[in-house]
């Protein structure tokens, strides 16, 4: 390969792939990465974005936002923290975050109840786990029953730790959908911090998108290259 300009490995990969379609890896016209991936995102082949692959561990959202998120399926993996956990950890979660979600109508931070909600959970486990002492005696499968019976009464809005590994073209096409004025405000401001962070790893990949302050004063992207 005739490289041109700096580049992240997965620019180049990218790159690497579309030459190799036409066998065009001596670069004849000296493009740098960048001005290659400029014409891949704009004339294709876009497929080529899907060998690189960006993995992010992304905190402080709520359940609710991760149930959002998680819809995205094409060239998306997921792995979340489990609701059904551990009788140590559960008695954490009274002291668990738990995410406010701001109200986009009134520009308020919304009560969610989640600390009594947490400490019901923990209520709850204890409970079930005892009345299940006197049918289940093996004591793992009896904690996981009563953590399973419990969990139904932690609300949406309790805060999820997810790594999620995406391609390139699939990023962008949750970007693009999550990043407009019309997503819902939470998983809006997550889409736009992974935006952020995206641009800075792969500028590439990314360049199209632009940050603007939308004009319920929250930050939103729009794109120049639709669908890619």
């Amino acid at each position: 390969m005739q490289w041109r300009g700096e580049a992240s490995d997965g620019e180049r990969l990218a790159e690497y792939a579309g030459r190799l379609c036409y066998m065009s890896q001596h670069n004849p016209v000296n493009r740098t990465t960048a001005e290659y991936l400029e014409n891949i995102k704009e004339a294709g082949p876009r497929s080529v974005l899907e060998h690189a692959v960006y993995v992010l561990l992304i905190e402080g959202i709520s359940r609710s936002c991760s149930h959002e998120l998680v819809r995205h399926r094409a060239g998306f993996g997921y792995s979340q923290i489990s609701q059904t956990l551990r009788r140590r950890v559960a008695r954490r979660l009274r002291h668990a975050a738990c995410r406010r979600r701001r109200c986009a109508t009134r520009g308020r931070m919304a009560a969610t109840g989640c600390a009594e909600a947490q400490a019901a959970y923990v209520r709850a486990v204890e409970r079930s786990d005892a009345a299940l002492r006197k049918w289940v005696t093996d004591k793992v499968q009896r904690r996981k029953m009563a953590r399973e019976a419990a969990r139904s009464v932690l609300p949406n809005a309790t805060e999820v730790k997810i790594v999620v590994s995406g391609n390139a073209r699939a990023w962008r096409t949750m970007l693009e959908l999550r990043c407009g004025e019309g997503a819902e405000l939470e998983i809006r401001r997550m889409a736009v911090a992974v935006l952020r962070l995206l641009q800075k790893e792969a500028g590439a990949l990314f360049s199209d998108f632009e940050i603007y302050t939308a004009d319920d004063k929250s930050e939103a992207a729009r794109v120049t290259y639709h669908k890619v």
